[in-house]
């Protein structure tokens, strides 16, 4: 007869390990025990990484125009110009090393989706906990406000604001703001409406806590997992967005290029054999967002309780 133990959860001598208890730790032990997921961790830790230390790794400030020179331009990989300088990845039509200019568009695309999604998450999660807490009217109300937002593409959302706001870094975060706010509120309504039928949240009602306190400070942790997972599918939504606006000309300006912007750069010369002005960007731009997709499929498997084994 097996004996099981109740601190691991398993069959004595079974020679196995027990699982991870904390949140944290059985989140970390989930992604590096998958795959996929480690695969995705890597590619977007390489890619943080790059884009952090990019003023040390590039060989070329590629917006500095000091540093540019005309006679470089349209320079296949690996071609070593007259100074003696050899472009790993070539040069565009303007002479910028293309290795150079993707780490820069990297820190820009990385800054523009993490940017936007915190945002949208703080005010989306915040409508959606109020809209459950009281429901009623005041329900209804931001529901149909959010069903509103919801049914336009968030592309001719974007479009529209862009149009009206102009180009800039600035501009272009408040735009996806505004087309991914949304969707953050629908996720945390309906976990929230789960939790707000909990016992203690009964329990913190009869201890008179503030309504605020309840919410965010007893409602919102447990409203997390499927916050998260959207958040990080909604960072490699807003990149690949803002990467759409730029390619298109309306998103960033040519002085504080991105991916897309990089990619545009390079279309006009794809007939005519420079195919790594836009190939060697939209490599790097898929990159990323396979990356941030891999990491949030594992995220979603691990912090869903049905999932769990």
């Amino acid at each position: 007869m097996s004996l099981i133990d109740p601190d691991t959860n398993i069959e004595s001598g079974a020679g196995l390990q027990p699982k991870p208890t904390s949140p944290i730790k059985r989140v970390v032990v989930g992604v590096v025990s998958d795959k996929l997921g480690l695969v995705g961790v890597i590619i977007c830790a390489i890619m943080v990484l790059a884009a952090i230390f990019a003023p040390w790794i590039a060989p070329q400030n590629p917006y500095d125009l000091a540093q540019l020179d005309i006679m470089d331009n349209r320079m296949p990989p690996g071609e070593v110009s007259f100074s003696g300088v050899t472009y790993l990845l070539g040069t565009d039509d303007q002479g910028r090393d293309l290795f150079s200019a993707i780490l820069y568009g990297l820190r820009t695309s990385l800054f523009v989706g993490i940017s936007s999604a915190a945002i949208a998450l703080v005010i989306g999660a915040s409508v959606g906990i109020f809209s459950a807490f009281f429901g009623g009217r005041t329900d209804a109300f931001l529901m149909r406000i959010v069903d509103i937002q919801l049914s336009f593409p968030p592309i001719l959302i974007a479009l529209i604001l862009l149009a009206i706001l102009g180009q800039g870094v600035d501009k272009i975060v408040i735009a996806l703001v505004v087309t991914q706010w949304a969707y953050y509120a629908r996720t945390i309504r309906g976990s929230a409406l789960v939790e707000r039928r909990r016992s203690y949240v009964d329990a913190a009602r009869c201890l008179a806590l503030p309504t605020h306190r309840v919410m965010f400070n007893h409602i919102l942790p447990n409203c997390l997992p499927p916050l998260i997972v959207v958040a990080t599918m909604r960072v490699a939504y807003a990149i690949s967005l803002e990467a759409t606006l730029s390619f298109l000309g309306i998103g960033l300006p040519v002085t504080e290029p991105s991916l897309g912007l990089l990619i545009s750069n390079g279309f006009a010369y794809m007939l005519s054999g420079d195919y790594w002005i836009s190939v060697f960007p939209g490599l790097a731009l898929l990159l990323l967002i396979v990356g941030i997709n891999l990491v949030g499929d594992t995220l979603r498997d691990v912090l869903n309780p049905r999932m769990q084994k």
